[in-house]
């Protein structure tokens, strides 16, 4: 596939911009010169936004069937493109190649798994309350109800996940399945993997009849582009994953619009780690290598890696401390995204290194190259986080702070201090959790996924998936950024009263013409009524 750093605008492309630019190896910050790059103009993003408009009418009238080919086709244009994404997405990210073979299946898997979504119906929570004429002292209407698509969505790639959330990744995923055209600003860490993709999906757009505009993606090293995106009163909705600093500014752009939208930003995450002293008197060794594992997958750069482990001080502790402390010196190095995302690792470090009651614990070997990045563990006392919660921060990259609890007391204590993050895990032996109820109770209301026994690396894509969680971690605890619940974050409930038949969606005539479960009368039901 030739690459050219042009915008993407539907089935055509544009190259007006003057500002240009260079994706960079991390491997040594080099250079990659075979394309160079443009930030989109104004007047190519409105143009981009302007056809999505004119897209959206015919792109939700598709029969489920239609919309549901179209993702799969996508899946089908992305193994086609061989090779060639493989190798160009690892000269712009560094990330191993077996790493993205395997997330270009999750992003392949993620898209065909909302297309039987799409083709089963059953997402749009169809809801029948059936009229009674006779009913006293007056009569009841037909009501009828269902989600429908809200309409054009902006999506911002993430870095740290250049396939499985970005062009083509959950957010885009999702919103198309819902019946909303897309378009899709580009991350300018890794522009061409991200064109490459983007051409993929207008080609299965194109193969699949879809209309014109129903996917666009723009290019910009700059915030600009994306700051107009947001405003553009056209765009109905955003998806985002990255930083809080960046969540937080589109999200309130959003909301200083004249027409305030919906603004879902999965921002990060310490994904604190509990150990009970049942499970580290059993398993000290081996939650100690685990969790170094943890730490360390993907140099840190994944939005769950564990960076607060909490644990209560008894003789266990010291054996587990001398394991995860070999661990971490036993470490692979790895070279992360940027030269960016470095600086602002080690200035994390830093910060963390300055608290008062704060030491650096054990740190990993020193990598080859400009932006290898140490393994490093932080310890510290319940005490001293409860008085100092700063020290909870995320640090984005293979780090983690070890706090010593005093007492079952103060460990959750600790818990109900925490911010909101995305996950939490328990390690915890036989019938411990009994004892720890409350823990449970407390983090609840702090997390979007619980796990015990385990650790928070590792997001399955499947139909009960949460990732998610209270603000910092997003901006809307009530929504998943992975999982098929993720679709409703590009839909609205619409109420239909007294309509005849033929003027009723499908999904509410009588006769179910979708075949699905639908609400009638207060209760789940196949049946034609």
């Amino acid at each position: 596939m030739i690459l050219t750093g042009s915008q993407l605008i539907g089935f055509s492309e544009s190259r007006q911009g003057q500002e240009s630019y260079h994706s960079i190896s991390p491997q040594d910050n080099t250079v990659i010169t075979d394309v160079e790059f443009v930030d989109a103009t104004a007047e190519e993003i409105n143009r981009a936004v302007q056809l999505a408009e004119s897209a959206f009418d015919g792109y939700r009238s598709l029969t489920k069937e239609q919309r549901a080919d179209f993702l799969d086709a996508i899946a089908d244009q992305i193994l086609s493109i061989g090779d060639q994404l493989i190798s160009k997405c690892h000269s712009e990210t560094a990330l191993p190649e077996g790493r993205l073979i395997g997330e270009r299946g999750r992003t392949m898997n993620q898209l065909r798994l909302f297309a039987e979504v799409v083709r089963q119906g059953q997402w749009v929570d169809a809801r029948i309350d059936r009229a009674d004429p006779d009913r006293q002292p007056i009569p009841k209407a037909d009501i009828r109800s269902m989600l429908i698509p809200l309409g054009p969505v902006a999506v911002f790639g993430a870095s740290n996940f250049p396939l499985a959330f970005s062009v083509a990744g959950g957010d885009t995923a999702s919103a198309l399945a819902a019946g909303c055209p897309v378009v899709f600003k580009a991350h300018p860490a890794h522009p061409a993997t991200s064109e490459l993709v983007g051409r993929a999906i207008v080609e299965a757009a194109r193969q699949t009849a879809m209309p014109d505009g129903v996917f666009s993606m723009v290019h910009g090293r700059s915030h600009a582009g994306g700051i107009a995106l947001v405003k553009h009163p056209l765009i109905k909705a955003v998806g985002f994953t990255g930083s809080q600093s960046g969540g937080l500014a589109l999200f309130q752009i959003a909301n200083a619009r004249e027409e305030p939208i919906p603004v879902y930003a999965e921002m990060g995450s310490v994904n604190p780690v509990f150990i009970l002293p049942g499970a580290m008197r059993a398993r000290a060794k081996s939650i100690a290598s685990g969790l170094a594992k943890s730490i360390n997958l993907g140099v840190g750069q994944f939005c769950t890696n564990p960076g607060l482990v909490i644990a209560e001080k008894n003789d266990d502790l010291d054996d587990f401390l001398k394991v995860l402390d070999e661990e971490i010196r036993n470490s692979e190095a790895g070279t992360m995204l940027t030269s960016g995302i470095l600086q602002s690792f080690e200035a994390g470090k830093k910060s963390l290194s300055e608290h008062e009651g704060v030491k650096l614990a054990s740190e990993g070997p020193q990598g080859e190259g400009p932006n290898a990045a140490r393994a490093s563990l932080f310890i510290t006392d319940a005490e001293i986080l409860l008085e100092d919660p700063d020290i909870a921060e995320e640090v984005f990259g293979p780090s983690s702070v070890l706090v010593q609890s005093g007492s079952k007391r103060q460990l959750i204590q600790a818990a109900e201090n925490l911010e909101g993050h995305l996950t939490a895990t328990i390690h915890a032996d036989g019938t411990e959790l009994v004892t720890y109820q409350e823990l449970i109770s407390v983090l609840e209301r702090k997390v979007g996924r619980l796990i015990i026994n385990g650790f928070p690396t590792g997001v399955e894509v499947c139909h009960a998936m949460v990732h998610g969680g209270p603000y910092p971690a997003t901006t809307d605890s009530r929504t998943t950024s992975v999982g098929t619940a993720a679709i409703r974050r590009f839909a609205r409930p619409v109420c239909y009263q007294d309509f005849s038949q033929t003027l009723l969606p499908d999904a509410l005539k009588d006769g179910n013409p979708w075949g699905i479960i639908r609400t009638v009368d207060g209760k789940l039901t196949e049946g034609i009524s």
